[in-house]
């Protein structure tokens, strides 16, 4: 039985070297920074001047051949989670995959399929699940004290980027290399929160500005409108092109409301649900009568070690997966269907027509201004992912 998950990164950009940087520093003990492998060799001349113990890899096949870990996180752009994840797998490999789980759904199904076929423990790095506000959160609306949701609102424009980040990495912004924008690389996590607290949406119907604030193809602005499965309804905003943004996520029910912001829980609760007081009210002019309350939050936002520590203690453990891989479907079934809504101007139901959407996409990569080779087993870059 292990007694700790030797863990290595493939992809040693940024976030590469940001979770090697806590894993050597002892912040999870239940693992070892193990392997890196990376085709740069200038990162790979980085990881071994600082820190000359770990064995580097220049391909993910030599890692995997080498028999020296137990799991691997892969920190690569989004085309190579999937193939990547599908080889550790199927090399009996542990696997935890940065976000987005991929670029379209089709892609990540075949991850999913693979990782169900696995006795392997297979996680994605949605960090803010582990933030207690949206714990807590998640924690009112499953449990009731909202009643049923009538409408979702989220503000999310405070990702704001420069020119200059764009251009910092040849895969930014582009279809061929990057497969999106502001959805694909900022929003996964707000994304992923949404329908994790919410549910998933049944349709979609989305506008976008490519390239609008910045010299890019993709999108860097999105307003989306959404519909539930009850008739409840939603609005998702965002942007990288915004100073100062705004990070504002309200939920209305028949209860009354709850907002999220500023890392804060503000229930404005109706001491008689709305429709009841519907039902009932005979005076005309009138509400409920409704208690401003400020919902008390306890706990600690680990991030990325709380994630890479959940995944290895249901390794060696079996605790409870906080974010199981095969939820990274959800939030891309969103973000795909507001790509498809954008590009032909139609309603998009979810799930989304995934050979279409291919298709759609596929357009955009042929005519990409950046051409590059994607979604095979290399890895392209290991640039920052966010």
């Amino acid at each position: 039985m292990l007694e700790k998950v030797r863990l290595g990164i493939i992809g040693m950009g940024n976030m590469g070297s940001m979770h090697a940087q806590y894993l050597t520093g002892g912040v999870v003990p239940a693992v070892e920074f193990a392997a890196a492998c990376d085709v740069d060799p200038e990162k790979l001349q980085r990881v071994q001047e600082r820190w000359p113990d770990v064995p580097v890899f220049d391909t993910p096949e030599a890692l995997f051949a080498a028999n020296v870990v137990d799991g691997v996180l892969i920190a690569t752009p989004h085309y190579d989670h999937p193939p990547l994840a599908i080889q550790a797998l199927e090399k009996g490999l542990h696997v935890l995959v940065e976000k987005p789980a991929g670029v379209y759904t089709k892609q990540v199904r075949g991850m999913n399929e693979a990782a169900a076929k696995s006795d392997k423990v297979f996680g994605i790095m949605f960090n803010q699940r582990t933030n207690p506000v949206y714990q807590k959160l998640r924690d009112l609306i499953q449990g009731g004290e909202l009643g049923e949701i009538k409408r979702t609102n989220w503000i999310i424009t405070n990702w704001y980027r420069s020119q200059s980040y764009y251009d910092s990495g040849g895969w930014r912004a582009t279809w061929a290399g990057e497969g999106g924008g502001v959805l694909l690389n900022q929003d996964p996590h707000q994304l992923d929160l949404w329908q994790w607290i919410c549910g998933l949406p049944t349709r979609v119907r989305a506008f976008a500005g490519f390239g609008k604030f910045h010299d890019i193809e993709v999108e860097d602005d999105v307003t989306a409108y959404v519909e539930y499965e009850n008739g409840a309804t939603g609005v998702f905003v965002t942007s990288t092109g915004e100073a100062p943004g705004t990070n504002r996520f309200e939920i209305s029910g028949d209860r009354g409301k709850i907002v999220l912001e500023d890392d804060k829980l503000i229930f404005w609760r109706n001491r008689v649900p709305e429709r009841q007081f519907n039902k009932e009210f005979k005076g005309g002019f009138g509400q409920p009568e409704v208690w401003k309350c400020e919902i008390p939050v306890f706990g600690k936002n680990v991030q990325h070690p709380g994630i890479v520590e959940n995944w290895a203690n249901h390794i060696l453990k079996g605790t409870p997966l906080l974010a199981p891989g095969q939820e990274g479907i959800n939030g891309l079934q969103i973000s795909n269907a507001m790509h498809f809504s954008a590009w032909t101007d139609e309603w998009v139901d979810i799930p989304v027509d995934e050979d279409r959407y291919y298709q759609l996409l596929q357009e955009r990569v042929a005519t990409s201004t950046f051409k590059k080779k994607a979604g095979g087993g290399t890895v392209l870059d290991t640039s920052d992912t966010y």
